[in-house]
């Protein structure tokens, strides 16, 4: 079997994949190229999560690569902090990325050089009409744009100002350098789109060596050229762009700048999920505006955030292949993504009994001092996980909902006369509440423990769980909602204002002393992980009676 059917037999076909086995059947490219290409201008989002397992998986499958590329072409926006974060995150994502990183500052010097030649050829000019000028006599959709009083510039004339720009002997906004293609164009971006502007800005990596910088749809293609990328992968939003693309490409391959074949872009939907903003402005507004704590808050849509949530590499891979590669644009309920998650932590996370909203439950028959160390399985379906001991005593926490002085027909947890099972543990008969104290009294009966031959004559309905009070590590638990409360969310003003509520839990002792990426299911509450001396819940269960 060909490496291209052993790829289409291991994953879900798609229009993508098609492209890529059609082109390494035909010989058009031997090996596959991808790459990522962030701007480092802010912290990566669940969306781009879709992009970079797209690329490194097409490259997995197909035995080829995938580059990180940073497109640092806007100094005023980019810091080492945000490149710094995008490596982790697909660091953290992607099992065999090697953490080395290109840029688009690296072909600075060649992006310059085939500007030189697109100057001297006649396919540039220096514009130096105003910024609202050039816009006014750009076209709309159905108006043609008119041409520059300076588009006709000679050859030498533009080589020299374009010299001149690059020597910093001009202030921003005096001149930009235009790609001369057709101001008629029904495609706006074909209309000369501009390629290089003037700024007076101090770059992260190369300093104050250009004042200078290529706009990014001029840079990206050259980059993908050096980096002999074989197939550009993008979302919709750059469809638009690809004859510029393509374009440009062409005219540097004719000059012998770059090589043959040349890259293909080939666009797909982003992800769009209801209750979430994924615009960067947006995010840098929730930031900036002290709604949330960071870029890393559990509630945040990005990449720190989700990690420190608790969210996996493995459900995130799992919901990129859930939800597949489209061509069009659609809106996926965020609960697909937390089906994913919470698929993968069930496989994964060791089970512990931990108490939200405790109310103290006294068993008056046990003796006072007398503890008992109960064997617990550390996962129901997976006895190889084996057993912890979980300490017992007369005092325990229980969840406040596990009681009611007045219950309903159809409830069968604990309530005066009721009988339940601790889980793990004991059937106890329920005497109601002391009206002193509000602790809830009980009795055990002794032949009843779990695992026992008389525990099978005890038939109870209710099964529920606890902690000894006396043992029992106290913690602060945050509860996280969806960040906003309408699904198709516009503003700051759609925010969900009970999106955290924060408790003073009781867990099993054993939870004082877990590591920081530890994972856990509290049982009946959903999936767990330590934060910050505390816990944050990642996912709930399906059906959670709790919060």
């Amino acid at each position: 079997m060909s490496r291209a059917a052993r790829a289409h037999a291991a994953s879900p076909s798609n229009f993508i994949r098609q492209r890529i086995e059609a082109d390494l059947a035909s010989g058009r490219c031997r090996t596959v190229r991808t790459r990522f290409p962030p701007e480092p201008n802010g912290y990566l989002h669940i969306g781009h999560a879709k992009s970079i397992l797209l690329n490194w998986g097409l490259a997995r499958e197909y035995g080829g690569t995938c580059n990180l590329r940073f497109d640092d072409t806007n100094p005023e926006t980019e810091e080492q902090e945000y490149v710094d974060a995008i490596i982790e995150a697909v660091a953290w994502l992607v099992p065999e990325f090697d953490g080395r990183a290109l840029y688009a500052s690296d072909y600075f010097d060649f992006m310059y050089r085939c500007a030189e030649y697109l100057v001297e050829a006649g396919l540039a000019y220096v514009d130096s009409q105003t910024p609202e000028e050039i816009r006014a006599r750009r076209g709309t959709l159905t108006r043609p744009g008119e041409p520059s009083p300076y588009r006709e510039r000679s050859p030498a004339e533009n080589l020299a100002l374009l010299r001149e720009m690059k020597a910093g002997r001009h202030p921003e906004g005096a001149h930009v350098l235009r790609a001369k293609i057709d101001m008629a164009s029904p495609n706006i971006n074909l209309r000369d789109p501009v390629i290089y502007r003037i700024k007076h800005a101090r770059h992260h990596r190369t300093g104050d060596r250009w004042c200078i910088y290529p706009m990014y749809t001029y840079a990206h293609p050259i980059e993908d050229a050096v980096e002999r990328i074989t197939h550009s992968i993008c979302t919709l939003e750059f469809e638009d762009q690809r004859p510029f693309y393509d374009w440009l490409l062409e005219r540097l391959a004719e000059g012998g700048l770059v090589e043959r074949p040349l890259p293909q872009q080939i666009e797909f939907a982003r992800l769009q999920l209801t209750h979430v903003l994924l615009s960067k402005r947006k995010l840098i507004e929730l930031v900036e505006g002290g709604f949330v704590e960071g870029w890393d808050d559990p509630r945040m849509p990005t990449l720190v955030g989700a990690r420190r949530r608790g969210y996996t590499p493995e459900g995130l891979r799992r919901f990129a292949e859930r939800i597949g590669v489209a061509k069009e644009n659609s809106v996926i309920d965020y609960g697909v993504l937390e089906d994913c998650v919470r698929e993968h932590l069930n496989e994964v996370a060791p089970r512990r009994m931990a108490v939200l909203e405790p109310l103290k439950l006294v068993i008056e028959n046990w003796p006072e001092g007398r503890e008992e160390l109960l064997e617990v399985p550390n996962h129901p379906q997976k006895p190889d996980w084996g057993r912890r001991k979980v300490p017992f005593a007369r005092e325990l926490w229980i969840e406040r909902d596990d009681y009611r002085d007045d219950p309903a027909p159809d409830y069968f947890r604990l309530a005066p006369g009721a009988e339940v099972r601790l889980r793990y543990a004991y059937v106890v008969k329920c005497l109601g509440r002391d009206p002193a104290s509000g602790a809830v009294r009980c009795v055990y009966y002794e032949d009843s423990k779990s695992g026992t031959p008389g525990a099978d004559r005890y038939r109870v309905r209710g099964n529920i769980h606890w902690v000894s009070a006396r043992h029992a590590h106290a913690a602060e638990v945050r509860l996280y909602d969806k960040l906003f409360a309408s699904p198709h969310p516009e503003s700051l003003a759609d925010l969900n204002p009970d999106s955290v509520r924060t408790v003073s839990a009781w867990l099993e002792p054993c939870l004082a002393a877990c590591g920081a990426d530890d994972r856990f299911q509290f049982e009946r509450h959903g999936y767990f992980k330590p934060d910050r001396g505390g816990f944050v819940r990642t996912v709930a269960l399906r059906e959670s009676r709790s919060a």
